[in-house]
């Protein structure tokens, strides 16, 4: 199996690949300044990289519970599931988004948010997480 692990936001989707291996590594984000040219921008990544499965980071609030961004993200699950025909996961997303600014301080690396460097590791952490569970399993 051969992952895309996505990191949705309504500007800018953060992307990663992963697979069987299980090391998750970041991609080029999705910014294009449409949601249409975000959804082929994927498609490409799709087609250039054989993936077969698709994980989107599911935002759950701190109490586990869905609210008002997970009803986007499912929204935005439906439109993948059409349009590629893939399976799609939804994996906890809680604290992907700091988890991934902390790493990149340690780095010493600063975030340019409009580059969409954060989602795509926010999207990396969110795949390894995956991948680390499914390992473990």
């Amino acid at each position: 199996m051969i992952f895309l692990g996505i990191d949705y936001g309504e500007k800018r989707i953060g992307l990663s690949f992963g697979d069987e291996l299980g090391l998750a590594v970041p991609l080029g984000a999705a910014a294009q300044k449409t949601k249409k040219e975000r959804v082929a921008h994927i498609g490409k990544m799709i087609e250039q990289r054989k993936i077969t499965d698709l994980v989107v980071g599911y935002p759950l609030n701190m109490d586990g519970s869905a609210g008002f961004k997970a009803q986007e993200v499912d929204v935005f699950v439906g439109l993948l599931e059409k349009r590629f025909g893939l399976p799609v996961h939804r994996a906890d997303e809680r604290l992907s988004t700091h988890q991934a600014r902390s790493d990149m301080k340690k780095t010493g690396k600063k975030a340019n948010r409009k580059s969409g460097e954060i989602d795509s590791r926010a999207a990396t952490v969110i795949l390894q997480d995956f991948l680390d569970e499914r390992i473990l399993t």
